[in-house]
């Protein structure tokens, strides 16, 4: 690897975490050796890129620092592409549609011989099967997490008993046998993963969450598992 092509690695290394990374752990992913992760750290100090941390600790790139990209490798379009195929076959029709656009806008800045590991890339996902319709639009559900408005809902669960609920959306989760609106639910005073086909009604309120959506959305990531609605 070209020494311009691994302080660009390092940096989006940096960039992707949160936590500090050692020198250890960079060579590892690199395939060099600490000496070098130093001499690359203080070649990128010196042209001034704003890394803070030390040898034996780790260090961290402080925000606000941007680096063009470089062209994508043969991996990152296999992700992209992968990625982007299952969102198209699993989601609902407006990411669908979102979708296919960022591949096509992939498409047109890509050289040539990248474009057709794009249109045929090695890796590959299958649609979903038997989706259950969702009787909630994924795509509104998206808006009001976005404002960080509450919604209240009339939900059955997989029993048919049926209640009314006022949550706090937080997210919209897709998986291969159904959809999910994760949010913090008032009735219950915690976290509840409700199935989009199970929501009766819903009506969106213009009324503010009265925390932090980011930070709850961190608490329930760190509590998966948690509260799932039946």
């Amino acid at each position: 690897m070209r020494k311009a092509d691994r302080l660009f690695q390092i940096v989006q290394i940096l960039r992707r975490e949160r936590r500090p990374v050692t020198a250890e752990a960079i060579a590892i992913e690199l395939e060099t050796s600490k000496r070098s992760v130093y001499r690359d750290i203080a070649a990128l100090l010196g042209q001034r890129v704003p890394i803070r941390g030390e040898a034996g600790i780790g260090y961290v790139l402080e925000d606000g620092f941007d680096l063009p990209p470089l062209m994508l490798g043969a991996d990152e379009v296999d992700a992209v592409a992968l990625g982007l195929q299952w969102v198209g076959g699993h989601a609902d029709p407006a990411l669908g549609r979102a979708a296919r656009d960022v591949l096509a806008k992939l498409a047109a800045v890509l050289p040539e011989h990248m474009r057709l590991l794009l249109d045929d890339p090695a890796g590959g996902a299958a649609p979903a099967w038997n989706l259950p319709e969702s009787t909630i639009d994924p795509a509104l559900l998206r808006g009001w997490i976005r404002k960080g408005q509450k919604i209240a809902i009339r939900y059955g669960d997989e029993a048919g008993n049926a209640s009314e609920r006022t949550v706090w959306p937080l997210l919209v989760g897709y998986l291969d046998r159904a959809r999910f609106l994760i949010a913090w639910c008032e009735l219950r005073e915690d976290f509840r993963h409700f199935r989009l086909d199970r929501i009766a009604h819903a009506e969106f309120l213009d009324e503010r969450i009265p925390r932090d959506p980011a930070h709850l959305r961190r608490h329930w990531r760190a509590t998966l598992g948690v509260g799932e609605a039946r």
